[in-house]
């Protein structure tokens, strides 16, 4: 899936998630996705009643990774469909100007072809979505004029059921925007961002076409 991003000054930490392929990698499982080890590294950011943001640093790079854990309002199948429903991220999801399929080559200020592993699985009280993307520019358009390529961008998200009509989302991303954005900036606009990331999926998980079951 190929991108049109947002300009530098509404940047955030995260990228939206673009589907291009549906294999998982076997070492990728959820139990190491959303750990929160203070022994590895992460420090709470910041916390609200209904999210928590951590960062660590990352090796060779003053850009920080992030991971945030918080409660949505309705079933993991219904988050899962707002977030696979990439057509419409520049209806409801922030700092997205246009997303179209890769075949349709649009791009402005900066670009990124994204590749997507996917997995998920029945529990008691309904099914847990994993999902896990790094960049496959190599697979998109080539890189043009005044248009900067973003060549780093690690991250995923994992849907648990917390009960039979919540979820327990987990967010986790590094990314490297490009361009002459200083570190402490990207990393300060990362806590903005996550945050008006989940506030869109909770606003956009109420509308009704997302509430038909979804199989595995």
């Amino acid at each position: 899936m190929y991108c049109r991003r947002m300009r530098w000054r509404t940047l955030a930490g995260f990228m939206p998630v673009f589907l291009l392929t549906g294999v998982m990698p076997r070492t990728f499982g959820a139990e190491r996705f959303n750990s929160i080890d203070p022994n590895e590294g992460w420090k709470l950011t910041s916390e609200s009643k209904d999210l928590a943001i951590y960062s660590r640093a990352h090796a060779g790079s003053g850009l920080k990774e992030f991971r945030a854990i918080g409660s949505i309002d309705a079933p993991t199948y219904s988050v899962h469909a707002v977030i696979e429903d990439f057509e419409n991220y520049p209806a409801f999801m922030p700092y997205t100007i246009e997303c179209q399929l890769i075949k349709r080559e649009i791009c402005e200020d900066r670009d990124y072809t994204l590749r997507v592993w996917k997995k998920s699985w029945p529990t008691p009280d309904g099914v847990t979505y994993l999902s896990r993307w790094e960049p496959a520019n190599e697979l998109g358009p080539a890189e043009k004029r005044g248009v900067i390529r973003v060549k780093i961008c690690d991250g995923g998200w994992l849907l648990e059921p917390n009960g039979e009509i919540k979820t327990r989302a987990t967010y986790s991303i590094y990314t490297d925007t490009g361009g002459m954005i200083p570190a402490f900036i990207a990393n300060g606009a990362s806590r903005v961002g996550i945050s008006k990331l989940f506030e869109a999926v909770r606003k956009q998980v109420k509308n009704p076409k997302y509430a038909l079951r979804a199989g595995l």
